[in-house]
C-alpha cells in the first residue's frame, strides 16, 4: 500500500483496534496471476508476539484452493469521507478523501481437523454473538456436521502489517480543526467516524 510519511500508522495497538472494529474484511489471493477476493468476517488475535487472523470460507468457493502454500492479503477498511476544498482556509486546494486502512499479508494454515475447525467457529460465535452459543449447542448433530463439511476454516499468521490513516495530517491546524468538526457533525456515520479518528 502506498503510504506517504504523514499518513503512516505505526502504533500497532491502534492498528489492531481498527482491525477489530472493522473486521468484515476482504481476503485477496491469486490464481494464474489473476486476483481473487472474498468478503469475510475475521477474528484478530495476538499470540506469542504474532498477529493471527481467523475465519472460514465456503468450500463451494473455489478461492480456498488458492490459499495452499501461498501468501494472501487481507484488507481492513471502512470509514472514509470526501473532503471538499471549500473546507480549507485557502482557495488553492483540490478535493481529496480521508480514510483509514490496514493491509495484512500472511500465510494461511487450513484447519486440518474437525476439532480445529470447530475451535475457529466457536471463537467467531463468541466474538460476534456469544448468546447464540446456547442455541448452537442445541442444534441437531447431523445438521451441524453437514454444515461443517461445507466450510474451510483457516488461520493466517501475519508477516507484514501496513497501516494508513489519511486524516489531513498534511494540512494546517486550522484546516484540520474545520474538517474534523465538519465530519463529526455529519449525519453520515462513516464521515462522523472519520472525524472521531481525526
Amino acid at each position: 500500500m502506498y503510504i506517504p510519511k504523514p499518513f503512516e500508522q505505526q502504533d500497532l495497538e491502534k492498528s489492531i483496534a481498527f482491525m477489530n472494529a472493522y473486521n468484515f474484511a476482504i481476503i485477496v489471493s491469486t490464481q494464474n496471476e489473476i486476483p481473487i477476493a472474498t468478503h469475510l468476517p475475521f477474528i484478530v488475535e495476538e499470540k506469542n508476539s504474532e498477529i493471527l487472523l481467523l475465519s472460514h470460507i465456503s468450500k463451494a468457493n473455489p478461492q480456498w484452493n488458492t490459499f495452499i502454500d501461498k501468501e494472501v492479503l487481507v484488507i481492513f477498511s471502512e470509514p472514509h469521507a470526501y473532503i471538499s476544498p471549500s473546507l480549507y482556509e485557502h482557495t488553492q486546494n483540490v478535493p481529496t478523501w480521508n480514510y483509514l486502512a490496514v493491509h495484512a499479508y500472511g500465510k494461511i494454515k487450513l484447519a486440518e481437523t474437525e476439532e480445529k475447525k470447530m475451535e475457529i467457529l466457536l471463537k467467531q460465535m463468541h466474538s460476534f454473538e456469544e448468546s447464540y452459543l446456547k442455541q448452537f449447542n442445541s442444534l441437531d448433530k447431523k445438521y451441524v456436521a453437514d454444515l461443517m463439511s461445507g466450510i474451510v476454516a483457516f488461520e493466517i499468521t501475519v508477516t507484514d502489517l501496513q497501516s494508513k490513516a489519511k486524516l489531513s495530517q498534511n494540512k494546517s491546524h486550522k484546516d484540520r480543526q474545520t474538517i474534523k468538526e465538519h465530519l463529526i457533525n455529519s449525519n453520515d456515520s462513516a464521515k462522523s467516524d472519520v472525524g472521531k479518528y481525526m
